[in-house]
């Protein structure tokens, strides 16, 4: 059971944020959180909970994304990419690009590359520009990295000490990920700063093989494609359909872009909770509060790390995985920053049972130091909101998760 994770870098600072992603398992007991929305507009886009492109995926969200040469009709649709409200910006396997996007350069025209961390690896491949097409919206000219080797096969040091590279669908459980956090750009102003201050995710390369730490402008940085449309541009709903005990075959649902701007995306009674610097909010959980809590859509379950007080055993075969021999209630309470509170009820159960079958199990828990991610399960019969840092919405100027 793999677990891939944005590591965190930054804060929100400038329209920027840190990236938290995941691929991890969990289950809540929906509640009201605003209108029904309908499964179809031109700002809709069907996601699907399945076995992915490697048809071994567990609690994973995947959508079809449309990438063209920019200002041509050049264009290919890529399926497979997962759906992540835990990172800011667009990321596809070279192995999955056949059209000819243009290479983003830096100061003195040297390609620019991208090293993104992971928890357990990295994501390694050139910045380049490409018109970015989800359901009706486009995003014209923006950076996405391409992973992958095969033009910068000479990882340098300062990234290959994050772990092993990830750079393809096995590693990395997709073909791709379409991140649509709150987040606007993944590194922002710390990444326009000198020497160690500077997070090393920016590349000049010269030639392939001679990689230097670069500084880069925000406006260079991969980005939040949603924050460049025209319009439903701030921030994202994701419903899906509710999950069955003991896990199913399928899930589907849908992404739909802005947050009030249309008769299918409206607030209504959804209840909104602000989040500090780090896009977090409070978790309390058997009388102790976790303070860094997030909700992620790209992670596979529900993490935390409190079995002294559950008495939850670790998984035999499942790393990083609570596994009680019988289903297990519990309910946590959320507090925003600005004081909205809301109680989830959640269950834990055997995640080495799940029948290779399943791609959708909403009863298993998996463990982290420090916080609460509130990953998938927490979106099966929920409709989540996440707005945009520094975005006008009619529930107040994001960042901000409402459900």
């Amino acid at each position: 059971m793999a677990r891939l994770v944005f590591a965190g870098l930054l804060l929100f600072a400038a329209q920027v944020s840190s990236p938290q992603c995941g691929s991890q398992p969990g289950s809540t007991t929906p509640s009201p959180s605003g209108s029904t929305i309908p499964a179809s507009g031109a700002n809709v886009l069907p996601i699907v909970v399945n076995g992915g492109p490697t048809n071994n995926s567990l609690n994973q969200p995947f959508a079809s994304v449309t990438i063209c040469v920019p200002g041509t009709s050049n264009c290919q649709t890529i399926g497979g990419i997962l759906v992540d409200t835990g990172s800011y910006g667009l990321r596809i396997l070279s192995s999955a690009v056949t059209i000819p996007l243009p290479q983003q350069t830096g100061a003195g025209g040297a390609p620019v590359v991208e090293c993104l961390p992971f928890l357990d690896g990295f994501a390694w491949g050139p910045v380049q520009t490409a018109d970015v097409k989800l359901a009706g919206e486009q995003a014209s000219g923006i950076p996405i990295q391409v992973i992958g080797t095969d033009k910068f096969g000479t990882i340098p040091s300062g990234c290959s000490s994050n772990g092993s590279s990830e750079e393809n669908p096995d590693d990395l459980g997709s073909n791709g990920v379409l991140g649509i956090g709150m987040g606007i750009v993944d590194c922002g102003n710390a990444c326009g700063l000198t020497g160690s201050s500077n997070p090393g995710l920016y590349y000049s390369c010269p030639t392939p093989t001679t990689c230097q730490v670069t500084t880069i402008a925000n406006a260079s940085q991969v980005i939040n494609p949603v924050f460049r449309f025209s319009t439903d541009n701030n921030g994202t709903v994701i419903q899906l359909t509710a999950a069955q005990t003991g896990g199913q075959a399928s899930a589907s649902g849908s992404l739909i872009f802005g947050i009030g701007t249309q008769s299918n995306n409206q607030l209504g009674s959804a209840r909104v909770l602000t989040v500090d610097a780090q896009g977090n909010f409070s978790t309390t959980f058997n009388g102790t509060t976790y303070n860094k809590s997030f909700i992620d859509s790209g992670s596979n379950g529900i993490f935390f790390l409190d079995a002294a007080t559950t008495g939850l055993p670790a998984c035999r075969n499942s790393t990083g995985f609570y596994c009680p021999p019988s289903l297990r209630a519990f309910s946590a309470t959320h507090v925003g920053g600005n004081g909205t509170s809301a109680v989830v009820a959640f269950n834990a159960g055997n995640v080495d049972q799940v029948n290779a079958a399943f791609s959708v199990f909403a009863e298993a828990t998996g463990a982290q130091a420090g916080g609460f991610d509130w990953g998938l399960p927490f979106f099966y019969g929920r409709t989540v909101f996440t707005a945009i840092a520094g975005a006008s919405t009619p529930g107040g100027v994001g960042p901000y998760w409402a459900w």
